[in-house]
């Protein structure tokens, strides 16, 4: 039986790694969003698909860039954490 303890350092590993893979997707998203309505009220434009578009563009090239450094991040954690804690070591 797992003590209270390891279960909630399990969880804060596990919700750290979830915040450490998911910053650069929403640091691209914040950015490009910031520019593009910096943009459009720049310009009086207020089309939907204009911030739709780029910032999935965006978000999909990002993800792509980083998918090796999420996979380490997924990998380390399972390594670090939740093998030993699942063999019982």
């Amino acid at each position: 039986m797992m003590s209270e303890g390891a279960i909630f350092d399990v969880l804060r590993a596990a919700l750290w790694a979830g915040v450490v893979m998911s910053a650069p997707l929403l640091a691209v998203s914040l950015v490009v969003g910031l520019v593009i309505g910096l943009f459009q009220a720049l310009t009086s434009i207020q089309e939907n698909s204009l911030t739709f578009v780029p910032k999935l563009v965006c978000i999909v090239a990002v993800f792509w860039a980083s998918m090796g450094f999420m996979t380490q991040t997924l990998v380390s954690l399972w390594r670090d954490t939740l093998v030993p804690m699942i063999a019982g070591a």
